[in-house]
């Protein structure tokens, strides 16, 4: 027996969407690029992910926690076990004592403690100097407060730290500097004299900073790494966001931290607590029991640094120009000596003809800004790694 047309009911028009919040936001590169080196099965050195596994048994620790019951809400700014985790490793390698209790906060991956930090802090019509290249989601996330970007351009070639441009960049309305060592894109570090040269530039303001720290662990050639919690003037004024995922090699369980001043953090629970509230507690019962060992994030330079250097080493007769690479699991390379290609369309080629697909550095710019360079990230098995050089030295 058939419907009665007359009683199904006509469909209505979609409605209209709200004017977006963030109108320049579209599909991203690395979107692009996975989606391409899937298509033309090319090795993927885009996205910035290992392709092996973790530690069985940081896995173990988070099973067990289940077990254990550990399933229910946490306390909103994460257990205590792993908050004093944290301040512990914090004081010990950087020498600035945290209240676990007060001043450190556990969030859901370093993208959301960004976020949280840059709404919590930054008002309609503050600016936030951004040191480009940089991290995809700052200037989104500045948007979305109402603050404006003032984005300042490391200095080419090498990506230097541009000091007289940073300190002509600050203005009455500024409100906060996001810097982030190492470096993502660049694979660049702060040193300890540039550290100190930011602390001049700040004595006797009120400017925040907003240090994304996240590769804290992967600095090489026996390097420090210049966590701001090192620096008194600094770490006054600073919130300090680090990473689980990038440091145990576990990014898809996003989860990361902040440690901040007790003021700063309790602006920052604010919004913390009606974005995300809290996170997930096994995994963090089993961090806290995994922190226990630190051989894991104390070895973790030499185990990247031998990835770094035969990736460098397998390069090494290519013609693509290698940059520095002190940190981070990026390794940028000038690509001028093969094509002239703008960045976007020679990461395509390269997927497409060669087989291995890279990130454009010009995606990390507000405005589009060529130079000629494209990142890889090594944070992969030796095999993947032997394949992508075998197909990148035919150029």
């Amino acid at each position: 027996m058939s419907a009665d047309p007359s009683l199904i009911p006509t469909p209505l028009p979609p409605l209209a969407p709200p004017p977006s919040r963030l109108p320049h936001v579209g599909t991203t590169i690395f979107t692009v690029m996975s989606a391409l080196a899937a298509e033309k099965n090319a090795v993927n050195l885009g996205q910035g992910f290992p392709d092996f596994d973790c530690d069985p048994r940081i896995v173990e620790a988070v099973s067990a926690a289940m077990r254990a019951g550990w399933n229910q809400y946490p306390p909103m700014a994460g257990l205590p076990a792993l908050r004093q985790a944290i301040a512990a490793k914090i004081g010990k390698l950087y020498g600035h004592a945290y209240d676990w209790d007060s001043e450190i906060t556990v969030t859901a991956g370093a993208t959301q403690a960004l976020l949280t930090a840059i709404l919590c802090a930054v008002h309609p019509g503050d600016e936030v100097i951004v040191l480009e290249p940089c991290y995809d989601s700052y200037l989104p996330s500045i948007e979305l407060a109402g603050g404006k970007a003032v984005p300042v351009a490391l200095q080419a070639p090498d990506f230097a730290i541009p000091f007289d441009r940073l300190a002509a960049a600050i203005t009455p309305r500024t409100r906060m500097i996001l810097i982030n060592t190492p470096h993502n894109p660049t694979g660049t570090i702060w040193r300890a004299q540039d550290m100190e040269r930011l602390a001049g530039l700040l004595a006797g303001t009120d400017i925040l900073l907003l240090s994304d720290e996240v590769y804290e662990h992967m600095v090489y050639d026996g390097q420090a790494h210049q966590s701001v919690a090192r620096h008194p003037e600094l770490a006054r004024r600073s919130f300090v966001v680090s990473s689980f995922g990038k440091t145990y090699h576990v990014t898809g369980w996003k989860v990361g931290y902040v440690a901040a001043p007790r003021a700063l953090m309790a602006e920052f629970r604010k919004v913390h607590q009606f974005n995300v509230f809290t996170v997930n507690t096994p995994m963090q019962q089993g961090l806290a029991t995994y922190m226990a060992d630190p051989a894991p994030y104390l070895e973790l330079p030499a185990f990247y640094q031998a990835k770094r250097d035969y990736f460098r080493a397998g390069l090494a007769g290519t013609r693509f120009k290698l940059l520095p690479s002190d940190g981070t699991y990026f390794q940028c390379v000038d690509y001028s000596a093969i094509s002239d290609l703008g960045e976007a369309d020679f990461a395509m080629w390269l997927t497409r003809e060669i087989g291995v697909a890279a990130i454009p550095v010009s995606a990390f710019y507000s405005q589009p800004r060529e130079s000629g360079v494209v990142r890889f990230c090594f944070a992969k098995k030796e095999e993947t790694l032997a394949l992508a050089l075998e197909r990148l030295q035919r150029l």
